[in-house]
């Protein structure tokens, strides 16, 4: 089982678009009992929150659900529970790389090669349709390097 978690602030935004996006990529190839994908926040003010309206929209305007999906905050057993955690953006990943403990297996980086994921918090529908179509490029790169590194 490949395990691979997405991280943003508060867990509304980017990493529950990352989390639906690459479950609906691995459902298409018929991985889904190859993975175990989530989703958390680098910070813990929206837990238990649904994503943001906005995302939910904008993703199922592609066709992608995130339904069920609860914003959580990342925790100490994520860095031995995932293999992969990616970060949206340099904050969450010098926040993930902190609080990382020395025995940590899980292999930390950012989400994107080069650059971050934008916030479209503050902003509007292009904003957020812009991070999805980031996401959705890079979901559709990341599945095919860990396919090709697992074998799958």
């Amino acid at each position: 089982m490949i395990s691979v978690l997405f991280v943003c602030t508060g867990n509304i935004c980017r990493s529950p678009t990352a989390e639906g996006v690459f479950r609906q990529l691995v459902e298409d190839a018929g991985l889904e009992d190859e993975f175990t994908i989530a989703s958390a926040g680098t910070e813990s003010y929206h837990v238990g929150d649904p994503p943001d309206a906005r995302a939910i929209r904008m993703a199922s305007k592609y066709g992608v659900s995130l339904a069920g999906q609860k914003a959580r905050h990342l925790s100490a057993k994520d860095y031995a529970a995932f293999d992969y955690i990616f970060a949206m953006d340099n904050g969450h990943f010098s926040i993930i790389n902190t609080r990382a403990p020395r025995n940590a297996r899980a292999k930390i980086a950012m989400f994107l090669e080069s650059g971050e994921v934008p916030d479209p918090w503050y902003g509007g529908e292009a904003d957020f349709e812009h991070v999805y179509k980031l996401v959705r490029d890079r979901c559709e790169s990341l599945l095919e390097q860990i396919r090709k590194d697992h074998k799958l």
